[in-house]
């Protein structure tokens, strides 16, 4: 509950900021702020939306990742089933990601079209209880809409970013081009600021959830430490670094950056979290 309350919270001040440009926006242009949000309201919820629907063939594509049956990878696909059995999902599709680097992501816009992959890495590294763990992590994610979550989060951010861009470059002879100035970098760098935050939130919540699905915080806290380790040992030289946030450890660096600028909570942090669980 602590978790969604903090998600909550971040959509309120995205909500609130956006409020707030409307009103910026539409004084620089001498029109109504709820105008001026609607020009860049549309194509920005468009894009959102067919990006919502595509997203899990275009992470797939972008890391490789290939669906495979049971016979091609029995072990992945029992766990799966395992998990999602236990949290009364449907079955996600099983991917394997080919990449030395340990970790996994779960994609697609709700239950029934979710996929989780693991990486060729991930598979020799855990055994089958710190596997479970972190496959009960994504699972979670796609049970707490997560994919969801984060479309609404990119949506925001998307808006914001568009009227800090027009504010920049299209203006009243009469307007003070310094304010477009200030909301064309400060804008972006708040809803940014906003989108990691919700995005380190969720991360926090699929721990708790798949601790909760296993009765058991051990194995994944076992799982976290041997990803970080692996991160820092075989970062990942292949795919997007802007997909990093999908995967439960960020894998193109050996550790996370500090603070408000990371998609992924401090592994420290994380594990002393499931550490303190108790069921």
């Amino acid at each position: 509950m602590r978790g969604y309350l903090r998600t909550f919270v971040l959509f309120v001040v995205f909500t609130l900021l956006l409020v707030g440009i409307g009103q910026i926006a539409g004084a620089y242009w001498g029109v109504s702020p709820a105008a001026s949000l609607a020009l860049f309201l549309i194509p920005a919820l468009l894009l959102n939306f067919i990006m919502y629907f595509l997203s899990a063939k275009m992470v797939l594509w972008s890391t490789r990742a290939k669906i495979v049956g049971p016979a091609e990878a029995p072990r992945l696909h029992r766990l799966v089933e395992r998990v999602a059995l236990k949290a009364d999902i449907p079955k996600p599709q099983v991917a394997i990601m080919p990449s030395a680097t340990p970790n996994a992501f779960a994609t697609g816009r709700n239950p029934k079209h979710a996929v989780v992959a693991a990486t060729s890495g991930i598979l020799d590294l855990l055994d089958d209880d710190e596997l479970e763990g972190v496959l009960a992590h994504e699972i979670s994610h796609v049970k707490n809409r997560d994919v969801l979550i984060m479309t609404i989060a990119a949506a925001f951010a998307s808006i914001i970013s568009y009227v800090g861009w027009a504010m920049l470059w299209n203006r009243n002879r009469d307007a003070n081009p310094l304010v477009a100035i200030l909301v064309w970098i400060l804008a972006p760098l708040a809803a940014m600021l906003i989108q990691l935050a919700i995005s380190r939130s969720r991360e926090y919540g699929a721990d708790a959830s798949g601790a909760r699905l296993l009765g058991n915080p051990e194995p994944l806290a076992r799982a976290l430490k041997k990803l970080e380790r692996g991160a820092q040992v075989r970062p990942m030289r292949q795919g997007n670094p802007a997909t990093s946030s999908l995967f439960i450890v960020n894998p193109f660096r050996g550790a996370s950056l500090a603070g408000m600028f990371s998609t992924h909570p401090p592994t420290e942090e994380r594990v002393r979290r499931l550490e303190e669980l108790r069921f």
